[in-house]
């Protein structure tokens, strides 16, 4: 067993304890902001020893402490403050200024270990749970993080109900493996899986009749189910060097969050509610008819008389519509309720919360709904054992719709881009729908009748405890224990009854799925922190990490449905498909931090991980990190003064993917053999050998603040290599097999990240904090062992992502007149993001967010299914310079060439904007605040995109980005808040 290398880890850390000295006294204080507030869990601690403790409710501490001690007293977002005890007389009365530059904020180095700030030898992005909910809440917690983490491209796949989002750290980190980040919520490694629902069964987007789960199915994130508003803080590991520690399924980064917890004193309690409505962004418009364009819609002299006939009884009487207005153009109404309850004594502290989220979604009978409870305690044994449990409940259903690529006509942008102005769909006095002649689908018939519902009931239960072993005056030893699990059950509920138009084969379509997934992760470690001086302090860890996953799905397809019947039983016909797979990975590590006079800090460290999806399960992979920051002034070579603090940084780091569940087994299909089930050897060759994705990135930059804190500047440059990746080959016919998975090259990301916090004005009435962030990433194919083909979208006619040597990994192409040629290039060629608050008074605060993304192209086809419907708002304008007519003329250019799908996707986006104004002077002291705000959220985009929003993936959330078919159209949201404090 791998646990024996875990023996000599312990003997090395475990020290001789000595005895505490014995002369103590009492030392007892307040702690306040600059506006004479309280500052409830702060941390007080004595300088050079292990003794601390944090503040109550109203700021106050009490410790025991040697006499002539130093005492630190630390918050999030203050700056940390020193005092000597000899000077106090009576209860020390303590001020924190605000840190701008959070240069003494904690941030992770470790499983089991943080440092500060100023001493960090990486990029660490920091979000706290204000900057998610507290200007304009998203709908869901990865909509919540756009344009907040400087390094990360994030794309909303689809404007649905219930979420979608794409979230990439510094660039592509695998093309058929892992793109998305780790999510650890409190210690918990949880699923962020996207799970088809079935719907290609029924929209036949891949057109094999044996695929019934497609990336296309317009499912969400998992990682959607957990609340904003419950969140403490997230900090983002972006590289190598920061995630290395976590082990196989860090490759593409780390994203940490911590939910909120009680704080000793009394108890509180917050109630909040906002009420609010979504509409549709930006609506494309139809095509204007006269009798003419009518009649020219069908070249067959009978029907074009008939259309021609047709448009002039509907016009006479009064009958034109804006379908896409009448589907997409409704107002949606938004409720979010939420009530929480924290306290505790200096032995145990709780925070309990309960919310409902209400939303309606721009499309009749869509909406998303998510309940949640949580309960998170933590007690204080004695002073040497601690343990803390979080618990979260989760109950959601989202109702999605029916959206993206068609092969039926029954999406319902396929069907509105067929169906012009001037046929009728709407039903009879009977309330009976009428065929759509222009259709296979009526698409008011489908919003009223068909269903597409993503429910869950999910469960995250971490667990954390934390002993010390050894104590002496210089040296401590703490066993730490983290870990817990994440279950969830999800069902898929897809009805196409057998009356709407688009069943007329099929006869109803009800499609049953069902997945239960189950993930469980542990982490032990000892960490022993060493401080013989002042001047030197060490700290080593080292532990043991397991990570399991079960995964269940199964979904039923049954056709010819009995009328008003929805049971799979109740059908003429049933087809099943089932996925199983399992895994399990283990890994132990150590790793050595050390700080020299407060100004030199070096950090080293082992990760060795196995999987039981590499090809050798029982191989250990070594991945290596360390990193160096130096402080200039701290270590006195520049006078503190203009400068407060100069810091250069270097990191380097390994991280893994481990292949692909399955890569390295030939599995058996089911096959009909003379009447009898059988089994046939799939297409698709294992490879035993299958080796895991190895990431190795280096990272160095320089850290500035300024004008007594008023300015930070940071400034980072990262080289990321990727090598062995991952990609499906054709192997020689002579082999009997279609495809197998192969170590196929190597890749490199490289970037840039500039970021600024400044505060430009602070006077006693108005204060204006911002900051702004800019970041840039080039990726390069540095070697490939395959041919090159397209590797996404629908193949060269339209534009496609292409894996070449010597080329960016996104690069989009497609044809030209003289053959295949490149047009553009999906990552941006830079983001550039603004978050701002302004303070009035203490009491008006004036918050907004602004993006922008500079470049960076689409797949664009909504476009292009409209011009072949005859339905395009320009369809009939001529630009400058042409002969023909805009549709026709984009028309006449498919299959010539590509440039008419390819379009610049910018954009800048005022994504969030809030005004909020607290009371907080109430007599008697029964409400200690309240808060009236207003918010709008995405609510104005300036772009030169053709369609509903360059923000967008028909493909979900892989390696094939921002390529769009018929979406389901973005939301932009106005809410009123109110929330209150007792």
């Amino acid at each position: 067993m791998y646990y024996r290398y875990f023996l000599p880890a312990i003997i090395y850390l475990l020290l001789t304890a000595n005895p505490l000295w014995a002369q103590q006294q009492t030392v007892t204080g307040n702690v306040r902001d600059t506006d004479h507030h309280p500052v409830p869990g702060a941390t007080v601690t004595v300088v050079n020893t292990t003794i601390g403790t944090v503040t109550d409710a109203e700021g106050r501490f009490s410790l025991q402490a040697p006499p002539n001690a130093r005492l630190s007293i630390s918050f999030t977002g203050f700056k940390t403050q020193q005092l000597h005890t000899a000077t106090l007389k009576g209860p020390a009365q303590i001020t924190l200024q605000e840190d701008l530059s959070r240069l003494d904020e904690i941030v992770v180095t470790g499983l089991a270990t943080n440092v500060k700030r100023r001493n960090l030898a990486n990029t660490v992005v920091t979000v706290s749970g204000k900057d998610l909910s507290g200007t304009a809440p998203a709908q869901t917690l990865d909509a919540a993080l756009s344009g907040k983490v400087p390094g990360a491209y994030i794309n909303a796949n689809t404007g649905a109900p219930g979420g979608g989002i794409s979230v990439k750290l510094r660039g592509v980190t695998s093309v058929y493996g892992a793109t998305q980040p780790l999510y650890v919520v409190d210690g918990v490694f949880i699923d962020n899986s996207a799970i088809s629902s079935g719907l290609t069964a029924v929209t036949k987007a891949v057109k094999d009749p044996g695929v019934i789960t497609s990336n296309q199915d317009n499912p969400s994130n998992r990682i959607a189910d957990i609340r904003p508003e419950d969140i403490e803080n997230i900090e983002i590991l972006k590289g190598a060097s920061a995630a290395a520690i976590y082990g196989s399924r860090a490759s593409a980064g780390v994203i940490i969050i911590t939910t909120r917890k009680g704080r000793a004193g009394k108890t509180q309690l917050s109630l909040s509610q906002d009420l609010g409505f979504n509409k549709a962004t930006r609506l494309l418009g139809t095509r204007e008819f006269t009798a003419d364009r009518a009649a020219a819609l069908s070249k067959d002299p009978v029907a074009s008389a008939a259309l021609r006939k047709q448009f002039q009884e509907a016009e006479a009487q009064g009958k034109i519509y804006d379908y896409e207005k009448e589907i997409y153009g409704n107002t949606g109404f938004t409720r979010n309720t939420g009530l929480s309850l924290s306290g505790g004594s200096e032995k145990t502290d709780f925070f309990i919360s309960a919310a409902q989220k209400d939303e309606s979604g721009i499309v009749k009978n869509t909406g998303y709904r998510h309940n949640s409870i949580r309960l998170n305690v933590n007690h204080r044994v004695n002073d040497d054992i601690k343990i803390g449990v979080s618990t979260n409940f989760i109950n959601s259903s989202a109702d999605r719709g029916i959206s993206n690529n068609d092969n039926t006509g029954v999406s319902l942008g396929w069907a509105l881009a067929y169906t012009p102005s001037f046929a009728e769909l709407h039903p009879d006095e009977k309330g009976k729908y009428p065929d759509n002649p222009f259709s296979s689908s009526n698409p008011l018939q489908t919003v009223a009748l068909m269903r597409n519902n993503e429910s869950v009931n999910r469960v995250i239960i971490g667990g954390n405890a934390e002993a010390t072993w050894q104590r002496s005056r210089i040296s401590t030893t703490k066993l730490v224990a983290r870990g817990g699990i994440d279950f969830y059950n999800l069902q898929t509920d897809v009805l196409f009854p057998g009356i709407l138009q688009s069943q007329a084969v099929n006869k109803g379509t009800s499609v049953q799925g069902f997945t239960r997934n189950l993930n469980t992760n542990f982490i032990l470690s000892l960490v022993n922190t060493l401080t013989p001086s002042s001047g030197l302090s060490l700290t080593t860890s080292a532990g043991i990490t397991q990570e399991t996953g079960d995964f269940n799905n199964a979904i039923d397809v049954a056709t010819q449905v009995i009328t008003g019947q929805s049971n799979i039983s109740q059908a003429g016909a049933l087809t099943a498909s089932q996925s199983r797979f399992q895994f399990q990975n283990d890994g132990w590590f150590i790793q050595e931090e050390v700080l020299i006079a407060n100004a030199l800090s070096l950090n080293a460290g082992l990760r060795f991980d196995r999987s039981s999806n590499n090809g050798d399960a029982g191989k250990f992979y070594l991945y290596p990190k360390g990193g160096i920051a130096f402080n200039f002034t701290k270590a006195g070579l520049i006078r503190e003064g203009f400068f407060e603090d100069v810091k250069w940084r270097a990191a380097y780091g390994q991280a893994t993917n481990v292949p692909a569940y399955g890569s390295k087994f030939t599995s058996l299909g089911i096959a009909n053999i003379a009447g009898l089930p059988g089994s046939l050897v799939n297409p698709q060759q294992g490879q035993p050998g299958i080796q895991p994705e190895r990431q190795t990135e280096f990272e160095t930059g320089i850290d500035l603040v300024l004008l007594h804190g008023r300015l930070g500047v940071q400034v980072t440059w990262y080289n990321k290599n990727i090598y062995d990746f991952l990609m499906l080959s054709s192997p020689p016919a002579s082999t009997g097999f279609a495809s197998a998975w192969k170590n196929a090259g190597n890749l490199r990301n490289q970037g840039i990240e500039l970021g600024l916090n400044a505060r430009p004005v602070d006077t006693r009435v108005i204060t204006w904090n911002t900051g702004i962030n800019l970041w840039l990433n080039r990726s390069e194919v540095t070697r490939l062992t395959t041919p090159a083909v397209p590797q996404g979208a629908f193949g060269y006619l339209g534009g496609t992502f292409q894996i070449e040597q010597g080329k960016s990994a996104t690069q989009i192409l497609g044809l030209t007149p003289t053959g295949i040629g490149r047009f553009g290039d999906a990552e941006p060629e830079f983001q550039v993001s603004s978050t701002n608050e302004v303070t009035v008074a203490r009491n008006l605060s004036i918050r907004f967010l602004l993006h922008w993304k500079k470049g960076g192209q689409n797949i664009n086809f909504t476009r292009l299914t409209a011009d072949l419907g005859g339905t395009t708002k320009d369809y009939d304008e001529v630009a400058p310079g042409n002969k023909l007519p805009n549709g026709p003329n984009r028309l006449s250019k498919l299959g010539k060439t590509s440039e008419e799908f390819i379009e610049d996707a910018d954009y800048f986006k005022i994504r969030e904007i809030g005004v909020y104004y607290t009371f907080d002077k109430f007599r008697p002291k029964l409400i200690r605040s309240l808060t009236l705000g207003l918010s709008l959220n995405n609510y104005f985009t300036i772009t030169p995109y053709s369609s509903y929003d360059p923000e967008v993936s028909n493909f979900g959330t892989g390696f094939s980005g921002g390529v769009e078919l018929v979406p389901y159209p973005a939301a932009k949201r106005a809410r009123f808040h109110l929330s209150v404090n007792f």
